[in-house]
């Protein structure tokens, strides 16, 4: 993962470095956010999360939709940015959500859920495999992990990221890989998917997004 220096410099202009970025799809950032967690929500099972690990939350923004998922008693937020934390900190004041620099994360118990959304491409090749076998050690035994990742076959996708500062030199992740990397660590795959495919412009396109 970059040196967390690297997020600090961005902490106050992330999320709007980010939108310039998603321009391109005509959406807001917000729409992705919220997206990703009512996707994961209809894929659930009984009975739901109660305690949820948002890794390398940044500056928070998926936080209050996964808060808002069903039977979800906490949401706790972990990342290298101290800066990005602090502005999750100020931003998101909600009772039973909490953020944590990452270097505390096993002291910080176990979950049922970890929530984990377009940071493995910042992290080095090298080091996927240790932050992976991290994660699972921080779920209970039947916990899910909730794996996000920019998909590398989109063209679209790779025109936003080049427009965003901090994911030009990002290492994208194959779908095999990705796969790979998580059932070395012991995860079972229960579902790979692809979602916001189509840009605003092609709207009527998403209803062959599943779920």
């Amino acid at each position: 993962m970059p040196p967390p220096s690297e997020f600090d410099g961005f902490a106050d202009k992330y999320d709007q470095a980010l939108q310039n970025g998603l321009d391109l799809s005509g959406e807001k950032k917000d729409f992705f956010a919220q997206g990703r967690v009512n996707i994961l929500a209809r894929l659930l099972e009984k009975p739901s999360p109660v305690r949820v690990l948002d890794y390398g939350c940044g500056t928070g923004s998926a936080t209050p939709y996964l808060r808002t998922l069903p039977n979800v008693a906490e949401v706790v937020g972990v990342d290298i940015s101290d800066k990005s934390l602090d502005r999750a900190r100020a931003t998101w004041r909600q009772p039973h959500v909490e953020f944590h620099n990452l270097s505390t994360l096993s002291q910080l118990g176990s979950f049922d859920l970890a929530f984990c959304n377009g940071v493995f491409h910042h992290i080095p090749i090298s080091e996927r495999s240790e932050v992976v076998n991290q994660i699972y050690h921080a779920l209970n035994p039947n916990g899910l992990f909730a794996f996000w990742e920019n998909n590398p076959w989109n063209p679209g996708t790779r025109w936003v990221m080049s427009r965003i500062p901090f994911d030009r030199d990002a290492i994208m992740l194959w779908p095999n890989a990705a796969r790979r990397l998580l059932s070395q660590a012991g995860f079972e795959i229960v579902l790979t998917h692809f979602a916001f495919i189509f840009p605003k412009a092609l709207g009527f396109l998403r209803f062959a997004e599943w779920p």
